[in-house]
């Protein structure tokens, strides 16, 4: 039997996050009564001129900057013809010849684990289509469907891989990598359930050995990364059988379908020249300056891989620590404001990972909506460290600034959080305990050291869980002798 290898090339459309549309000021808001973000320029209608949004630039600049690719000095905007029901103008707005981000990668690990680049051909600046709203659950199960055209003109970036991924394995861990990035980056709000990701996969089989390419198949529009990894595997199994079986593989673009779990066909592809490409004549290329990349340039933040690797070697974190907190942006910008006033990093770590993280889950509230401030979280950690406050205390304390707003120092004194340190006044409660649990202290005095953790439990019922442990382990230590 033939062995054959996989060949995958990925397609990403980012919307950006700018406040209006690329050619005009309608917003871009998600959601709203369909068709109520629009205008006679977004709609294309006769006579209209579009005025390139800035920022939609810019951001386009920063995805490339994120992404290491070479930004050109020069593009222009092309009009790519065709005629789709989600498309106002029968044509899209788009970038082909000269695109204004090239020739980039981005690392992830192989199935060996070793890091392996996934080059990047080209980002590209354009405008969204509108959406369809189906009457069925899908397209294919579907009577009708109608258009919205909210979408239409949203500022978007492509961003086309090379065929350089063999496996659903690699391909998604390219598109979790890139999710990440571009979040980093604040280009897109990358949020796949309301389609500001999406992703397209090109996939083809050739003999393992061999130098040709089988013919490409397109699945369009997979909206999470595990409809992409399903996507993929189910086509290359249809691939392959086909092959064996002696049937020719057609060139086209095929939908996935959820409720089946498989891929089925929509349309044959289209080759570039179908789209009679040619330059959009209501606008002037872009001239990009290096003082302007440079200006952009400074907007980015640390991005994913340079933070891990600071928060292992810098703070001493553990890879799992480093992990869980990069992998959401808003959690590592929040714990280095914390870090910048509270100086020990795996307490931070753990309470962001652990408490925060879980009461922010229970909120259902998303990290970006963290309802304490970096100091007061701070304060918080320091009362816990320095025994002012017990550790579950500390806990309260933070359920009740999640659920009120209040201040640290505010609920500690309210709850009597406050923990008693001063030995001369544990020393009566120690003294009462130990006369009341004779035998306890007898066991103790006989070698059985979990008589300790008994008379401890005492002590700290008698005084509301008030008394700092470690001051009464020492009382109850000395006067048991």
């Amino acid at each position: 039997m033939t062995e054959f290898q996989t060949v995958i090339g990925l397609e990403f459309h980012a919307e950006l996050k700018t406040k209006t549309k690329i050619f005009c000021s309608c917003p871009t808001t998600f959601a709203g009564e369909p068709n109520t973000h629009v205008c006679p320029v977004c709609l294309g209608l006769p006579g209209v001129l579009p005025v390139l949004n800035k920022r939609a630039v810019e951001l386009a600049m920063k995805a490339g900057l994120a992404l290491n690719c070479q930004i050109s000095p020069f593009s222009k905007f092309d009009r790519k013809n065709y005629f789709y029901p989600d498309l106002p103008k029968a044509y899209q707005v788009t970038q082909y010849p000269l695109p204004i981000c090239k020739s980039g990668y981005i690392t992830v690990p192989d199935a060996d684990g070793n890091e392996k680049n996934i080059r990047i051909n080209r980002i590209h600046l354009e405008e969204d289509a509108g959406k369809l709203v189906h009457s069925g659950e899908s397209i294919t199960t579907s009577n009708y469907s109608l258009p919205d055209y909210n979408r239409a003109a949203v500022p978007l970036i492509e961003i086309v891989s090379e065929p350089d991924m063999a496996s659903a394995e690699e391909a998604k861990a390219f598109g979790d990598k890139l999710k990440l990035i571009l979040e980093y980056a604040g280009v897109s709000d990358v949020k796949m359930e309301q389609g500001s990701l999406r992703c397209d996969v090109n996939i083809s089989l050739m003999p393992k050995g061999s130098d040709k390419l089988g013919t490409k198949v397109e699945i369009k529009n997979l909206n999470s990364f595990r409809a992409m990894h399903r996507a993929i595997q189910f086509e290359e199994d249809r691939q392959r059988r086909m092959i064996e079986r002696g049937e020719k593989i057609v060139q086209e673009t095929r939908t996935w379908d959820e409720g089946s779990g498989q891929t089925l066909s929509m349309r044959s592809k289209e080759n570039d020249h179908d789209y009679r490409y040619f330059p959009e004549p209501d606008l002037v290329p872009t001239v990009i300056t290096p003082e302007w990349i440079e200006a952009v340039r400074s907007e980015l933040p640390e991005l994913p891989d340079k933070r891990e690797k600071r928060l292992k070697e810098e703070c001493g974190l553990s890879y799992y620590d480093c992990a869980q907190i990069v992998a959401t942006p808003a959690l590592a910008f929040f714990f280095d404001e914390v870090a910048k006033i509270f100086d020990d990093k795996k307490t931070i770590a753990n309470w962001l990972i652990g408490d925060v993280s879980r009461l922010i889950n229970v909120a259902e509230k998303e990290y970006e909506q963290i309802p304490i401030a970096a100091d007061d979280l701070a304060y918080l950690l320091e009362q816990a460290k320095s025994g002012a406050i017990n550790n579950n205390s500390a806990k309260a304390v933070l359920e009740e600034m999640f659920a009120s707003g209040k201040k640290p120092a505010e609920i500690i004194s309210e709850r009597g959080f406050a923990q008693i340190s001063d030995s001369s006044a544990l020393e009566e409660a120690v003294k009462a305990v130990i006369e009341a649990n004779a035998k306890a202290a007898e066991d103790f005095r006989a070698g059985k050291q979990q008589a300790m953790g008994f008379l401890m439990g005492q002590v700290m019922k008698a005084t509301k869980g008030q008394a700092n442990p470690n001051l009464v382990k020492e009382l109850l230590a000395k006067m048991l002798k």
